[in-house]
């Protein structure tokens, strides 16, 4: 089976490759740490400490399977695919949403940057699918749970 082909900005591998090292220079070690001071608690059949510690050591090291799959398959957008003329990933778009005025800006990214509350969307998400390869002052319907939102597009730039 092939594997899907992960679609990363510059600034998304840069993240993904910190928080490895992160994970694996730093969080192992005190993980471990945590560990060995449960030990020392005594009997772990009933050390709440010790089965804590390894359910966080279980976590970091399956962060650390998943973002390493991630970074071995993944694509980076060059600077120069970013699109200024029309939306592409990588793009940061403002869009005026035509229904009550209000302007949202948006990167748009790969599904394993997308982070919504930091206007961080995915070109996956339907307001994503939506916006690529429009231009500055297309209009932009996109059909949502509470309905239609239909925006403009005020600007295009890169992240």
């Amino acid at each position: 089976m092939k594997e899907k082909e992960i679609v990363l900005t510059p600034d998304g591998l840069r993240r993904l490759e910190e928080e490895l090292e992160l994970l694996k220079s730093v969080r192992r070690r005190e993980v471990a740490e945590r560990i060995k001071q449960a030990l020392a608690f005594g009997d772990i059949s009933e050390n709440a400490e010790y089965e804590d510690a390894k359910n966080e050591q279980a976590f970091v090291e399956g962060r650390i399977i998943t973002l390493e799959k991630i970074l071995r398959h993944a694509r980076v957008i060059d600077q120069e695919e970013i699109g200024v003329n029309e939306v592409t990933v990588g793009s940061t778009v403002r869009l005026k949403d035509l229904a009550d005025g209000i302007e949202y800006e948006y990167t748009i990214v790969g599904s394993e940057e997308a982070d919504p509350s930091s206007h961080r969307i995915s070109y996956e998400s339907p307001v994503g699918r939506a916006l690529l390869g429009k231009r500055k002052g297309e209009l932009v319907e996109v059909e949502v749970p509470a309905g239609k939102l239909v925006f403009q597009i005020m600007e295009i730039a890169r992240e």
